[in-house]
């Protein structure tokens, strides 16, 4: 099952609502996905900052303290903004790879769950309508994002294993399916120095396109060689720092539906989600089709 969904905004008016339209179409996929639920945003930039997402397994650390400390280390202020159980630390840009290393040396129970100047990932277990409200998703404005509600098949329930996936500065995945050689492709991902932190095959899909990327090809480019390299069923819904693509398997075997208008585009797993939407009576609906690369970018 799974219940996956995508909105990316072309009219900067519709801003301020990402989160709560977001929200509305998650809301109607928790039948598809009770166990946990995630979104991924892109919000406001600073070019000179990168924002690291961060989430801790340890109940009551004080990450503000764990911020100051930081800031003290590298010898530059480090923003901290708390948003339930995650935390953003703004790192300056040209010290990010210094405070990744600090944070691994320094507090190994807290986990990375995502780095851009754009990006922020939020995702935990419960019921995803529990989620959205815990972290206020309504209320952050941005210019595009994806989101995900689990029904685990693969892999444990937990926050690590709940949706989006994140393996490289501002590219997130969302995924409906199952891959069959995530097993091998996790070794070979990881020879080729992609970090990969859980079982579940949906990072191994986000870490192969980080990977072809690193290599110089586009976003399109690598959904294209993604048909060849990844065997299963699956439907991926991929965040950019600029832009917001779609891929479906060959055979189309999970659902999905799309809705394109002057002012956005969304995706969702059932129309139904895609109803909260302004102008969804004239919007252009129609069903990605297989094995095809659907994407979109902001300019500039």
């Amino acid at each position: 099952m799974c219940g996956i969904a995508g909105l990316f905004i072309k009219n900067a008016r519709l801003r301020p609502d990402l989160g709560a339209l977001l929200t509305a179409m998650t809301s109607t996929l928790g039948g598809r996905g009770p166990d946990s639920a995630g979104f991924a945003l892109y919000t406001a930039e600073d070019a000179s900052r990168v924002k690291l997402t961060l989430a801790s397994s340890l109940d009551g650390l004080d990450m503000e303290a764990l911020g100051a400390v930081l800031s003290r280390s590298l010898g530059v202020s480090v923003p901290v903004f708390r948003r339930y159980t995650h935390t953003i630390f703004s790192v300056p840009a040209d010290e990010v790879d210094t405070a990744r290393a600090w944070l691994a040396k320094n507090a190994p129970d807290v986990r990375i769950v995502s780095e851009g100047v754009g990006l922020e990932i939020y995702k935990e277990v419960g019921y995803p309508d529990d989620v959205a409200r815990e972290f206020d998703i309504a209320g952050i404005a941005g210019t595009h994002g994806i989101a995900h509600t689990r029904m685990a098949t693969e892999s444990a329930v937990t926050t690590n294993g709940a949706h989006p996936f994140s393996t490289g500065r501002d590219q997130c995945l969302v995924h409906n399916g199952s891959l069959s050689n995530h097993a091998s492709l996790r070794r070979e991902l990881n020879r080729d120095g992609i970090v990969t932190e859980t079982q579940n095959d949906t990072e191994i899909a986000a870490g192969y396109l980080t990977r072809e990327m690193r290599r110089g090809r586009s976003l399109g480019d690598s959904l294209k060689s993604s048909l060849d390299d990844l065997d299963g069923f699956f439907t991926f819904v991929v965040g950019t720092r600029t832009g917001f693509g779609v891929l479906r398997d060959p055979i189309g075997c999970k659902p999905a539906v799309m809705a394109e208008t002057d002012d956005y585009v969304g995706f969702a797993s059932e129309y139904r989600s895609l109803t909260c939407l302004p102008g969804i009576a004239t919007a252009r609906v129609f069903e990605p089709k297989p094995a095809t690369p659907y994407f979109w970018e902001h300019q500039g």
